[in-house]
């Protein structure tokens, strides 16, 4: 986690005044809290808490989002690279995005991806990656069938389930960067996480 804060903001959304910024290492209970409550199990919370001490994931991007002093939402970005080549541009994958129920289906979580974006574009990454909610990610300017587009996922996904792996371009060469199969950060790269199953969810 980054010892400094990166960015600090505060919008307002449906009436709520909230703050949103980078994480520090003072934050981590708070991030477990929100990542335990957000899904209702530990898998995403032991997966962050992994992730957030890979150095194989840097850059990392991890925010919070406050409301009234209470961290309400939390948001992660890791990096990824296509597999099997010696050069990748920057790229990073959405992976988890959590808010506790109490302020869900309230547009927290799209105010994290929008924060986590300007902050990543900042930083020169060309392209983002999410395996998730069809209906949700498209609003915030994720394309379905990443794999279509040449960039299949680092483990198989069921043509059933393609459109659930996306990607976003967030530069102008963004999808002219090149091809190839995607590769996460040494904890992301596990079966684990790319499969839908109870078991895990522990």
């Amino acid at each position: 986690m980054n010892k400094n804060y990166r960015i600090r903001q505060e919008i307002t959304q449906n009436q709520l005044k909230i703050e949103i910024r980078e994480t520090n290492i003072n934050d981590f209970e708070s991030i477990m809290k929100v990542e335990r409550l957000g899904f209702g199990y530990n898998k995403e919370a032991k997966l962050v808490a992994d992730l957030l001490s890979d150095e194989t994931a840097e850059p990392i991007i991890s925010l919070l989002a406050f409301h009234n002093g209470e961290a309400i939402g939390h948001i992660l970005f890791t990096k990824v690279t296509f597999d099997n080549k010696e050069n990748s541009p920057l790229m990073h994958i959405l992976a988890p995005l959590a808010v506790i129920p109490t302020y869900q289906r309230q547009g927290i979580g799209g105010m994290l991806i929008k924060a986590g974006i300007e902050i990543l574009q900042e930083k020169g990454s060309k392209l983002i990656f999410v395996l998730g909610h069809k209906e949700y990610y498209p609003k915030y300017g994720f394309t379905p069938h990443a794999k279509k587009l040449g960039f299949p996922a680092p483990y198989p996904i069921p043509d059933e389930y393609g459109e659930y792996w996306m990607v976003q371009a967030i530069s102008e060469d963004g999808l002219n960067v090149g091809k190839g199969k995607i590769k996460c950060g040494n904890t992301l790269d596990r079966p684990e996480h790319w499969r839908d199953d109870e078991s895990d969810k522990i």
